[in-house]
């Protein structure tokens, strides 16, 4: 299948927004540059005439569109990237990297068009949280999934249920091939948005997206979290954690933690009774 990629250069208080907008017009992958952003969508989803509506307006950007064919990001990743290490616990690799039996945590990725391979911060943080988090017999539910690996280290951390989502068609088909590869039992694999999950009474929710989808669906969080559980977020920058963490206390989540690496920042929140 062929997709669309976008390059957005612009100032970074305007990522976040910009990123939520594109969002709506049916862009799913999203990665931060130093300059701006880049977002990809399927070809058939791409709509010409309402990227340029939305970003005309902007004075202060200046965006490009490519067509691009299927990627092949294991290759692409076999050539750039070293298995992650993280605190000499769990080791994140792909397939065609040499099984490392002395670490308690392996985790097997193929990226295929997903983000979340343990390198980028956001994940890296995400995954450091879990191997301390009691995640025995809870139930979990990951959000915006990408290329699974948080729900994997869910069930090596003993999660008695996983429910997955996302809604980008590669990260649903990629987390389902890095599913079976770590031989990972989620109860169900979602596509679509939050709110249409029928699921909820989870004890354990993670969301590892940007700013304002993490504002957009923190009611849900609180709504499928119950009394007592935690929810886990990231995916966006240190100078964004007071609006999320007002945001979280208006719907009863009180925040317990926090980590920052790169400039990026994770917030650890526990439901409390209203």
């Amino acid at each position: 299948m062929d997709f669309v990629t976008i390059k957005v250069i612009c100032p970074q208080e305007l990522t976040d927004y910009l990123i939520s907008e594109l969002f709506q017009l049916g862009f799913n992958s999203f990665q931060e540059l130093n300059d701006g952003f880049e977002g990809s969508c399927d070809a058939v989803s791409f709509d010409e005439g309402n990227v340029n509506q939305m970003l005309s307006p902007f004075s202060n950007l200046s965006f490009q569109v490519e067509k691009q064919n299927k990627v092949n990001w294991n290759k692409k990743w076999e050539k750039n990237h070293d298995p992650v290490i993280i605190k000499d616990k769990c080791i994140v690799r792909a397939s065609f990297h040499s099984p490392r039996p002395e670490f308690e945590y392996e985790i097997i990725i193929t990226p295929k068009m997903s983000f979340g391979t343990g390198h980028h911060a956001t994940t890296f943080q995400l995954l450091s949280y879990q191997m301390q988090l009691d995640h025995r017999e809870k139930r979990v539910l990951d959000v915006g999934t990408g290329t699974g690996i948080l729900s994997i280290m869910a069930q090596q951390r003993g999660a008695s249920l996983i429910v997955a989502t996302d809604t980008d068609s590669w990260c649903i088909e990629n987390s389902r091939k890095n599913f079976e590869l770590n031989g990972t039992r989620v109860a169900k694999l979602f596509k679509g948005q939050i709110e249409e999950l029928p699921d909820s009474n989870f004890d354990i929710i993670m969301a590892n997206i940007n700013k304002n989808v993490l504002l957009k669906q923190m009611s849900e969080y609180a709504e499928k979290l119950t009394m007592g559980g935690c929810l886990l977020i990231s995916g966006f920058y240190k100078e964004d954690m007071d609006d999320l963490k007002t945001s979280a206390g208006s719907h009863s989540l009180k925040i317990s933690g926090f980590t920052t690496k790169d400039n990026w920042a994770m917030l650890v929140f526990y439901k409390q009774p209203y």
